[in-house]
């Protein structure tokens, strides 16, 4: 079956690979072990680019590099959206007495990505340029369009989850199918640690 995949980078990071050894993965060989009887002609992948924190100055090389691994891919197309970064006063949860039980924090948010591939989900189906949509993603803000693809463009849609926990119950009864991303998966689906692009040779940075 003729496939196109649809990647929430934050969720995949945040679901499955921070805290481990896969950083350097490759998307296309991922797929192929996840889905062998499909023809996967595409793979979107949406992310936004870091900024670099005190504690972490290197996090914006270590995602080009990461970028730049993916676009040696032919199948891979990249979009991006951004982070929003500003502060805003939350509560505390046990504040001590006579304590503000408010806290000025950094907050952080990821702004485009899931507007971007929900828009190239529905698009993709009304070009009529896939019989199935696999979405790795498990943010069940991703429903009504996957709802759209099922029911209005009469196409099947898979979930891949990246999350160790379960998929959301929404996704889960509007999909054709799920499938979970098992460590033995990740870690046969690294790229090479150096590889050659355009500009010339680079390697892993995150070993």
């Amino acid at each position: 079956m003729i496939a196109r995949a649809y990647v929430d980078g934050y969720n995949l990071y945040y679901g499955c690979i921070r805290g481990t050894r896969y950083h350097w993965l490759d998307l296309s060989t991922m797929f192929r072990l996840l889905l062998p009887n499909f023809q996967i002609t595409k793979i979107h992948y949406f992310t936004a680019i870091v900024a670099g924190r005190p504690e972490d100055p290197d996090k914006p090389m270590r995602q080009q590099a990461y970028l730049r691994a993916l676009k040696t891919l032919p199948n891979v197309e990249i979009t991006l959206g951004h982070f929003l970064t500003h502060h805003v006063r939350m509560r505390l949860v046990n504040p001590l007495p006579g304590q503000d039980n408010t806290a000025l924090v950094l907050k952080t948010e990821e702004k485009g990505s899931d507007v971007n591939l929900a828009s190239y989900l529905v698009h993709d189906g009304h070009l009529n340029r896939f019989d199935t949509a696999v979405v790795l993603s498990n943010d069940s803000d991703l429903l009504t369009p996957i709802r759209i693809v099922r029911r209005e463009l009469g196409k099947k849609v898979g979930i891949i989850n990246p999350n160790r926990l379960h998929p959301s119950k929404v996704l889960a009864a509007e999909c054709d199918f799920i499938k979970q991303i098992r460590r033995g998966v990740l870690e046969r689906s690294q790229f090479p640690r150096s590889l050659i692009d355009a500009a010339g040779r680079f390697e892993n940075p995150f070993q």
